[in-house]
């Protein structure tokens, strides 16, 4: 499939770009002549100090279109515009590129005076089309566009725009004859947020304005899910009131599968799940919990998340917050600014978004204070269990501590009594005879170690 693409002329005056000639000492004064292809030019004579002397025209091939305000060339294409003895003015129509050259004016005087003015011929290109690699891309794809501007004098710059935004291109020039084909060359990494966005291919060139094609980005993306508290508007969550959550979502294509589930638990028996909407009639302390939406398509899933927390119905605190716990659940959905379900991104054109009270997307903006509660709750636990472990690590210090000072204390060189007599002994067997007692009282001498 190719963009379309509209090309507006641009009616040039003859004179634009005008190159002014005149031959030094000479009457004869001329000036260059640039126009579109298919426009008409205007070639002038002009002698400053008129004598009544011959003024003609010849072309590139030295061929004689007027002299005075006769025609001797058969090109009907050339036409006397105005002659008088200081001015011959001719108009060439449907100029072609095979006009392009120099064209003399000559003055028969003595000597014989002569200047040339140069005819140069543009030609805006004839066809601008866009090719794209994918007519239906995935977000976070990169795709390319190529952009060509066929047959055109001088080379063409081509610039890309989407939206309103320039991108750059890379650009290559080809050459056929005396004609120029560009082609540009575009990648593009596309998002959810580029869909139904255009992108142009825009023209600069001299012998067009406003010539530019462009096509639109079809982009596919995973659904975007929102959890909405229909009942109760506002107020505590307490035993024995119904509750109602409804999920809506939109993606492209529009999701097809959504569900209701509980985060690491079964679903209660009592709780009634009906297309989107999720209803608790009477709520108790067996639904706490986290409850997940979960929508796919074609593209990916996605889900938003529900805190349930049931206070006593003695509860009077207002709670500051909800129980919406919505995360991205891709990198690209952190450019949809709030993921609370406040915000939604644009639709493709001729596409439905999902609707609901205002009620419920204000509720749904507010996270809930009994994630508050409960984590005021944690944080107690926590610093019971660190000041046990305090205590439990102070005393085995302070145990180490009295233990080492005891070993401390009684370390020592110790004797026993067995010894006794044995410096004065010549051997063994006369120590042992002399120590006191004897072996007759080996068995009354005891010692303890504390």
């Amino acid at each position: 499939m190719k963009g379309q693409c509209g090309i507006l002329p641009r009616r040039r005056d003859p004179r634009w770009n005008v190159v002014i000639r005149s031959g030094d000492g000479q009457n004869l004064v001329t000036e260059d002549v640039t126009v579109v292809e298919g426009d008409v030019a205007t070639i002038s004579c002009r002698v400053k100090n008129s004598d009544d002397s011959v003024i003609q025209l010849l072309n590139p091939n030295r061929q004689t279109i007027y002299f005075r305000d006769f025609r001797p060339l058969k090109d009907s294409r050339f036409q006397l515009v105005n002659f008088s003895n200081s001015e011959l003015r001719v108009s060439l129509t449907n100029v072609s590129i095979s006009d392009e050259g120099r064209y003399f004016c000559q003055l028969y005087t003595d000597p014989p005076q002569e200047i040339y003015t140069t005819i140069t011929v543009l030609v805006p290109p004839r066809n601008l089309v866009i090719d794209i690699e994918k007519e239906t891309a995935v977000e976070g794809e990169e795709i390319e566009l190529n952009c060509t501007a066929m047959a055109s004098r001088p080379a063409t710059t081509i610039r890309w725009f989407k939206g309103n935004k320039e991108l750059t291109g890379k650009s290559e020039v080809e050459r056929w004859s005396d004609m120029y084909t560009v082609t540009s060359q575009l990648l593009l990494r596309v998002g959810r947020e580029d869909d139904g966005v255009p992108v142009i291919c825009l023209v600069d060139h001299p012998a067009v304005k406003d010539l530019q094609t462009q096509r639109y980005l079809e982009v596919m993306y995973k659904p975007q899910v929102r959890v909405s508290q229909n009942y109760p508007l506002q107020g505590l969550t307490r035993e024995g009131e119904p509750l109602e959550l409804t999920c809506t979502a939109f993606g492209k294509p529009q999701p097809t599968d959504m569900r209701w589930l509980r985060v690491d638990d079964e679903m209660p028996q009592h709780v009634v799940v009906s297309g989107s909407n999720l209803l608790i009639s009477n709520l108790n302390k067996t639904d706490n919990g986290t409850y997940r939406c979960e929508a796919s398509n074609a593209v990916g899933k996605s889900h938003a998340d529900y805190m349930l927390f049931v206070y006593d119905t003695t509860a009077t605190t207002e709670p500051a917050v909800h129980g919406f716990t919505q995360l991205p659940n891709s990198a690209e959905e952190l450019d949809y600014g709030d993921l609370s379900g406040t915000s939604v991104p644009p639709a493709a054109s001729g596409e439905a978004l999902p609707t609901e009270p205002l009620a419920n997307a204000s509720l749904a903006s507010r996270p809930d204070s009994r994630a508050g509660e409960e984590g005021a709750i944690r944080s107690v636990d926590h610093a019971v269990v660190g000041g046990v472990v305090a205590v439990v690590v102070f005393a085995m210090l302070c145990l180490l501590i009295i233990l080492g000072r005891y070993f401390a204390r009684h370390k020592g060189t110790y004797f026993t009594h067995e010894a006794k007599g044995a410096d004065d002994a010549a051997d063994a067997d006369t120590a042992i005879i002399n120590a006191e007692g004897g072996q007759n009282n080996s068995e009354e001498k005891k010692e303890y170690f504390i």
